[in-house]
């Protein structure tokens, strides 16, 4: 009996799908974020820790096919922190972060916001943010808890400043009229986020540009460490910082401005935030695994963007680098 296409021999940390193409990557974060891991019980997980163990080992069971393989690396990743081996609390698992972070984001959107509702949602984004984050580090090289704070504060402080300036300056407009000024209000949280992001990545990786970030040949060998690609993966973070909370941010209030047109919510007002709920679920749901593979995890460089003394040591011309998310 012949297995699926969709399942290629097993290689035990490896994605399965190619992460060179967007579709792969796409998929890849779908099995990411899958909330049904959440579901799996301690002896699904002991089995499936058990299944990879035997594999690493050379001691599989005859009949074992690569869709199990894959299926228990899924839920061993979920669960499981790569670096540590300990589990990941539920609500910052990446496949808690869509069920957990969509009533974050119905708050963030909300109408008619009041000073303490707007510093209060955006303080609760930042800290489940800084939360997930942190549970989902890179444990092989340990880092203070210092700059994890560090990175929060500036987070949180960005995010509200930026989220309050705008909607007292909103408020303080007096060319626009009362529905164009609830429409703009609804924009605000997306300015706010993005800015807390970059704020974010720049406190909690500002390091890499002194001490600079390793480049790799064709053949994923370490060249160097490089300065000039560090600055480059940090731009190219904080892009993607930005542009990860466009669709779950700006896509809502849009829909939501049209379905409240609608003589069913205009009749019936009590279903405006179930509706607004769902809404928030579904664009959450869907635009993060699509925002997420937008942009692939590795980069490349031409060499003679680089130090001299690293186009010294090889004869590569494109080199790779891990800008990280």
């Amino acid at each position: 009996m012949t297995e699926p296409v969709e399942y290629p021999p097993f290689r035990l940390g490896e994605s399965r799908f190619d992460q060179g193409m967007f579709y792969g990557r796409l998929r890849h974060f779908l099995d990411v974020i899958d909330p049904r891991t959440l579901f799996v019980s301690e002896s699904r997980l002991r089995d499936c820790i058990k299944l990879l163990d035997q594999f690493r080992n050379g001691t599989l069971p005859p009949g074992v096919t690569n869709a199990q393989l894959w299926d228990a690396q899924k839920v061993k990743q979920a669960i499981i922190h790569p670096d540590t081996g300990e589990k990941i609390p539920m609500p910052f698992r990446m496949s808690g972060f869509v069920p957990f972070g969509t009533p974050v984001v119905v708050g963030l959107l909300l109408p008619n916001q009041t000073l303490a509702s707007t510093i209060f949602w955006q303080w609760l984004n930042q800290s489940h943010n800084a939360c997930v984050n942190y549970c989902n580090r890179n444990a092989t090289r340990p880092a203070p808890m210092s700059k994890f704070f560090q990175g929060y504060l500036g987070a949180v402080s960005s995010a509200v400043t930026i989220a309050v300036g705008l909607n007292i300056l909103i408020k303080r407009a007096e060319h626009f009229s009362p529905t164009t000024r609830l429409l703009v209000q609804r924009f605000i949280p997306f300015p706010a986020v993005a800015s807390a992001n970059v704020c974010n990545v720049l406190l909690m990786r500002h390091t890499e540009l002194s001490e600079g970030i390793s480049v790799l040949d064709d053949k994923g060998n370490v060249v160097g460490t490089s300065k000039l690609a560090a600055r480059h993966a940090l731009m190219e973070t904080a892009l993607t910082r930005v542009v990860l909370p466009m669709p779950i941010l700006l896509l809502p209030p849009i829909v939501m401005a049209i379905l409240e047109r609608l003589p069913l919510l205009q009749k019936h007002p009590r279903l405006v935030l179930p509706v607004h709920s769902m809404v928030c679920l579904s664009a959450f749901g869907a635009a993060l695994p699509v925002a997420i593979s937008l942009f692939p995890q590795n980069s490349q460089i031409h060499v003679s963007e680089l130090e001299p003394e690293i186009s010294a040591t090889t004869e590569c011309k494109i080199l790779t680098y891990n800008k990280g998310l």
